[in-house]
């Protein structure tokens, strides 16, 4: 169920690409109070200091994992104007009262669409696999480390946030160089090209963005059950399959923390067991990354259980600090800095240099 509430915005805080950060006041029964909020400007408009807005506050209410927001779903009194009649006509987050329509690069009216109406194979483009958005800069790291200048799409799933503004590291590492576009799947919106799935996601990345590489994802946020089955995550092995059939390279980036405080995700998540060991059918790459001590043994312990179907890679990690602190976003995880997990960051980045290398094998 929504919780309504009525607020007026007091300051806009901070803006990137597509999205708003705003101080408001929130109305709620005999008192007023203040909380964060985040307007999708390509939704509901730009709202202004003195704004009225209505907001949804149920996941901020519940404490649940949103960035510590409440959602602005309408300026009432100040709606923005009819977009341009255009193009496009997939509708995503449908049957929702936000559901917004888009010209999908793989419908009939794209510029696109001849690309991909029959395309069905990626050329042995390597696709890095990554059950969580916070890889994804690490991954790039990695990547650019071992090639610099290689262009690298991004294919945003939709088990997290849906919006792509949502991303503040998205714009910044376009801005930076070192992704090329940004491609939303299924219903997730508002990337460089929309696409109505994985595989038109991973074959747009190759025949229209040129990409050497695709890093395929989450958004930001995920959702855990603390179950087996019931984490977003597990379509990290669906995207193996997807870049396996249409004749790509998958690479599988693990999730490991030596910080984590919940013990099923200390070494190897076991969200990465779930998804590569029992969702992937088809065998992937696996980066292991060559951790020093300990808990690297115990790293490459648990990666062997994935052995039996897939191509366990050692990967170094000499010189992938370097590369991850000079990432234009601080890299972050659950809360957690460089410093604070330096093994997940040095993970992600490993299968990203993997990836640059079946690069330059295939050259």
């Amino acid at each position: 169920m929504i919780r309504w509430r009525s607020a007026e915005v007091r300051k806009v805080h901070r803006t990137w690409p597509g999205a708003a950060e705003l101080d408001v006041s929130v109305a709620d029964g005999q008192r007023e109070h203040a909380c964060r909020a985040l307007a999708y400007t390509d939704l509901v408009g730009d709202p202004r200091p003195g704004d009225r807005v209505l907001i949804n506050t149920t996941a901020l209410d519940l404490g649940l994992g949103t960035g510590g927001y409440a959602m602005v779903v309408a300026l009432p009194d100040r709606p923005p104007p009819d977009p341009p009649p255009g193009p496009g006509h997939l509708v995503k987050a449908r049957y929702t009262p936000l559901q917004t329509t888009v010209l999908g690069a793989d419908e009939q009216d794209s510029p696109h669409h001849a690309a991909l109406r029959d395309a069905d194979d990626i050329g042995g483009m390597p696709v890095v696999t990554a059950d969580l958005h916070s890889a994804l800069p690490a991954v790039l790291a990695g990547i650019h480390e071992a090639r610099p200048g290689a262009r690298v799409a991004y294919v945003m799933l939709d088990g997290g946030a849906l919006p792509a503004a949502f991303s503040r590291s998205v714009p910044a590492l376009r801005a930076a160089g070192l992704l090329a576009a940004a491609i939303t799947a299924g219903q997730s919106f508002g990337g460089d090209l929309e696409t109505a799935t994985v595989h038109t996601g991973l074959l747009a990345a190759r025949h229209i963005t040129g990409a050497d590489i695709a890093v395929v994802a989450q958004g930001p946020g995920n959702l855990g059950t603390g179950t087996l089955w019931g984490f977003s995550g597990v379509a990290t092995g669906e995207a193996v399959n997807a870049a396996a059939v249409l004749r790509g390279r998958p690479v599988a980036s693990l999730r490991v923390s030596e910080a984590d405080t919940r013990k099923r995700h200390r070494g190897v998540s076991h969200h990465n067991i779930t998804a590569y060991g029992r969702v992937a059918l088809a065998p992937a790459d696996v980066a292991v990354p060559l951790l020093p001590g300990a808990f690297g043994a115990r790293v490459r312990s648990a990666a062997a259980a994935l052995g039996e179907r897939h191509r366990l890679v050692e990967i170094g990690v000499d010189g992938l600090d370097a590369a991850l602190r000079a990432l234009p976003v601080r890299p972050s995880t659950m809360g957690r800095s460089l410093e604070e997990d330096r093994a997940y960051f040095l993970t992600a980045a490993a299968a990203g240099r993997h990836a640059a290398a079946l690069v330059q094998a295939a050259k």
